[in-house]
């Protein structure tokens, strides 16, 4: 069986900046009571002529560069995201359009914030058994769009964006080395968006969800594939709120600089927050070849998901 790992990785954010200023403008709160509890400062907002498609573009043009990778090329697209343009056709649909992927199929996944760990799993499956060699799997969210601007309690914590990576063939012993997917209905009140509505969030049942299966699911992928705690390079947990982030930090015992921690600046992007954060680590060289990687994700379903990856081709 062939080992699938990333060929290359991009993303992209829109160039609004909506700070905690700012925010205190719309709300009432300020920003002290957001970085305290969320460690998010600022995040990104699209403006009204992008939508979720065009954050995917510019996401998977960075990402097929990176690999060396032209669209005509590519077998599949996956788009993990909650905030397509439309039921259908698909954000997949559109971008394989787009893109000029010819030669690729497409489809959507609604796995929340944990859509892009749906995606590489689900990618990887495909590149394991031969069916196909290069896959693009987006994350990417306009969260913007159904956020309501009024509730304090939301409003503060998303932003929009994209990440994006080619999958493909790697070399043994490198790429997908184990993962763990999971799903929990019984706590789909606790974060959902009804049709043509806002999203919905129990905060506090979130994050006793979330500082529990984030470290658990960390170390189960690690134990799977036979690694210890002593043997990760780098941590990329979503980036939803710096304390859950923190709690598989300190069970992992990784010292903070091998962490990523970009929700300080784009907040909360859901399906996006993963490989926006894995893109700018392995940019500016803090995820290099051979690293151990773990990605590790939750989000509205209830669903999760995490991955142990040795980074590299």
């Amino acid at each position: 069986m062939k080992s699938a790992g990333i060929l290359g990785i991009g993303h992209y954010v829109p160039e609004r900046v909506l700070t905690n200023s700012d925010m205190e403008k719309i709300v009432d709160t300020n920003d002290e009571w957001i970085r305290t509890r969320t460690g998010i400062e600022e995040r990104r907002i699209a403006s009204d002529d992008m939508d979720t498609t065009d954050l995917a573009y510019e996401a998977a043009v960075n990402a097929l560069e990176d690999a060396n990778v032209s669209a005509e090329d590519l077998d599949l697209i996956l788009i993990a995201t909650v905030t397509g343009e439309t039921l259908f056709p698909s954000v997949g649909n559109r971008l394989q359009h787009r893109l000029g992927a010819r030669n690729a199929a497409s489809m959507d996944l609604a796995a929340a914030c944990a859509g892009f760990m749906y995606g590489m799993i689900s990618a990887s499956q495909f590149i394991q058994t031969g069916a196909y060699k290069n896959i693009l799997i987006v994350g990417v969210e306009k969260l913007s769009k159904i956020t309501d601007w009024e509730d304090r309690n939301t409003c503060v914590l998303f932003g929009d964006g994209a990440g994006a990576a080619v999958m493909g063939p790697v070399s043994e012993g490198k790429g997908v080395l184990s993962f763990e997917l999971g799903s929990d209905g019984s706590g789909a009140s606790y974060l959902y968006q009804n049709q043509g509505e806002f999203l919905q969030m129990n905060g506090r049942e979130v994050f006793k969800f979330a500082v529990r299966q984030m470290p658990e699911s960390s170390m189960k992928v690690l134990e799977k594939a036979g690694l210890t705690k002593e043997e990760v390079d780098f941590l990329v947990p979503h980036q939803a709120n710096i304390r859950i982030m923190e709690a598989a930090r300190q069970r992992l015992e990784i010292p903070e600089e091998k962490m990523a921690t970009s929700v300080k600046r784009y907040g909360n992007t859901s399906s996006a927050s993963i490989p926006i954060a894995l893109s700018e680590n392995v940019k500016n060289g803090k995820i290099k070849d051979n690293d151990v990687v773990v990605l590790v994700g939750f989000g509205g379903g209830l669903t999760w998901g995490a991955v142990a990856l040795r980074y590299g081709v």
